[in-house]
């Protein structure tokens, strides 16, 4: 059936159909106020189509919350399909429900914070958290805040600080509002609250030995300090901030209820002295220091946040946090949780984490085997597929352990399409093929870096009369068969020589373009038998640890992988001699790798969430036939 002619008049001269008409923003704008999309509790083709029809960002509140989200999320996964509108109750598969999050939350109002401790580099937990402040941020018109919680001199480093900063704007492309800001930097008020929760005895100074008060908390048993006088707390306070000796056996605990079910809840340490290390950023001047479960709850409250996102693993502590507050006269802050990032054979902790770089178990916080953000970008995930795996999770409060396949194959998704194929050979099983009609001199062609993408680019592929094929290919091969070589043509295989176990060492064939290559069986990768060959080294990275998870006591150091590194060294094609470091491309019929260093030329393979490796496990071959 042919197009009227007025609905050809309104497709574009390349025969497009113009998106649909500008909506009205007034009743969407209503529509939006109780809801995130326009149709459902996920994002559906309806929402793009209008987005793409809203020429910039409205004026209208809600419609402007959401065509931001809406814009970050086009950006975010520009190559997405995205599915078509569903019911609201119905939640996309792959993608999590981010309404009902942050309870009172009002559009323009919102603020978050991500305060980390400057103790280690980021790692894909703290990705998470990071990530989700600044969505729920950016979702409701509001900002994200930094500040780190540099309360702990003993763990807290400088070169900490400054690769949070940096690996959160030039990796993780997240924005923060205003300058980063140090609850060190409010001590002074700190101080000033504690010395105000003294004086209306909401707070004490205690000399119970750590051993002595963890029994006492566990049974419910008061401290023998817990009633002293105000001015005794006050002068033992004194000497806490002089850091005298007296002081340095004190530290200071919130009067709360040592009767509590919630053990956390019986009075809590606020304040200790720290007199061992001097402040990364401070040096010596103080010598008593905040607690998290004290500082957090009032400089949130104080930088004005109003829904604090937090991990389960604070769940037991969320009444603390409501309690210093409500004690210490601050406004009231939402909290919001959600699960941790856990992974199977993987440890988050950094504790343990820096014992591993500090023994040599791995080269760097950046070693490609640690699940820190420079880690795992280093071994070839990419910021989309990291963004795209947290928004599955959202804020969901399920805790479990989670293999690291689906992230590989988000992963796998983002980067096939659009990186470049070579070839390279293992060079311990490379069997040369002479092959009768083919040029004597070697002879250059332009072919495809992407059989699917032309946009990718080309590269020069050299033809000869000789050349190297897998060992593993040639062991099927038959003499009288005809082969296809990839981006050449047909060939036919003459003669196979092989040693007395049966090995192949050689091949004879003879060309034969006129064959289809639909008709072979196998179609084979080769290189040119020719001096231009580049020495690459593919290696192969198993898990840091032997155990998938780790019983409550165990000690996830005691499962060390220490066989966790595989390298095969191979010969590549003389266009690989172009690849720059950070490049990702593909081996073709083989794995995906990431470019780790350009002279000589190493390749860390990137994990395609198809193949569930034990840990240290390594395949043998580069791929198969």
């Amino acid at each position: 059936r042919q197009p009227s002619h007025a609905a050809a008049a309104r497709r574009d001269p390349r025969g497009m159909a113009p998106p649909p008409p500008p909506p009205d923003l007034a009743a969407l704008d209503a529509a939006l106020a109780a809801q995130t999309y326009l149709t459902g509790s996920s994002p559906a083709q309806d929402d793009f189509a209008t987005w793409k029809a809203i020429a910039r960002c409205p004026d209208q509140p809600h419609v402007a919350r959401w065509w931001r989200h809406i814009e970050a999320l086009q950006q975010m996964y520009p190559l997405r399909r995205w599915p078509a509108a569903r019911p609201a109750k119905g939640v996309a598969k792959d993608h999590a429900n981010l309404d009902n999050v942050l309870v009172g939350a009002v559009h323009g109002k919102v603020v978050t914070r991500f305060p980390p401790e400057p103790s280690g580099y980021l790692h894909i937990g703290h990705a998470k958290a990071a990530l989700l402040n600044a969505t729920y941020a950016e979702m409701y018109g509001g900002k994200m805040l930094l500040r780190f919680d540099d309360t702990n001199p003993s763990k807290e480093k400088l070169e900490y600080q400054d690769s949070i900063v940096q690996d959160l704007r030039d990796l993780l492309k997240i924005e923060h509002h205003g300058p980063v800001t140090y609850t060190s930097d409010y001590m002074e008020r700190l101080q000033g609250d504690m010395e105000t929760m003294l004086r209306a005895a909401k707070a004490y100074v205690d000399d119970t030995p750590a051993d002595r008060m963890k029994e006492e908390r566990d049974v419910g048993t008061a401290s023998k300090c817990r009633d002293l006088p105000v001015e005794e707390n006050l002068r033992r306070w004194r000497e806490m901030l002089a850091g005298s000796p007296e002081g340095l056996t004190y530290c200071v605990r919130g009067k709360i209820d040592m009767q509590c079910p919630n053990k956390c809840m019986r009075d809590p340490v606020f304040y200790r002295c720290k007199v061992d290390e001097p402040h990364h950023r401070h040096g010596w001047k103080y010598k008593a220091y905040p607690t998290y479960d004290f500082c957090c709850a009032i400089i949130d409250a104080h930088e004005g946040v109003t829904h604090a996102m937090r991990s389960l693993e604070y769940s037991d502590r969320h009444a603390m946090y409501d309690w210093v507050l409500e004690n210490t006269g601050y406004k009231h802050v939402e909290l919001s949780e959600f699960s941790r990032m856990n992974f199977d054979y993987t440890c988050l902790s950094k504790r343990k984490l820096t014992k591993l770089v500090d023994q040599g178990t791995v080269t760097g916080w950046d070693d490609p085997r640690m699940p820190t953000v420079r880690g795992v970008l280093r071994r070839g995930l990419t910021v989309e597929a990291l963004k795209e795996f947290v928004m599955t999770q959202g804020a969901s409060r399920n805790t479990n352990s989670m293999s690291w396949d689906k992230i590989w194959a988000i992963n796998r998704q983002k980067i096939d399409p659009v990186i470049p194929r070579y070839c390279a050979i293992d060079a311990a099983g490379a069997v040369r093929m002479s092959l009768a009609g083919a040029p004597a001199t070697p002879t250059a062609k332009a072919e495809n870096l992407h059989p699917k993408n032309p946009d990718v680019g080309t590269k020069e592929m050299f033809l000869s009369n000789a050349v190297y094929l897998r060992r593993e290919d040639c062991q099927v091969l038959k003499a009288g068969e005809e082969v296809t070589l990839m981006h050449w043509g047909n060939a036919v295989v003459e003669r196979i020589d092989t040693s007395e176990d049966g090995t192949v060492t050689a091949v004879h064939g003879r060309l034969h373009l006129e064959g289809n290559p639909k008709d072979t069986k196998y179609k084979l990768n080769w290189l040119p038998v020719i001096d231009g060959l580049i020495e690459v080294t593919l290696r192969e990275l198993g898990y840091l640890f032997t155990k998938a998870t780790f019983a409550e006591g165990e000690d996830p150091m005691d499962f060390v992988n220490h066989n966790s590194i595989s390298d095969v060294r191979a010969l590549g094609e003389p266009a690989l001699r172009s690849v720059k470091r950070g490049d990702r491309l593909q081996l073709e019929r083989g794995a995906y790798y990431i470019v780790d260093e350009v002279s000589p030329l190493l390749l860390l393979e990137i994990p395609d969430g198809r193949v569930k490796k034990v840990s240290g496990d390594v395949r043998g071959e580069l791929a198969r036939p």
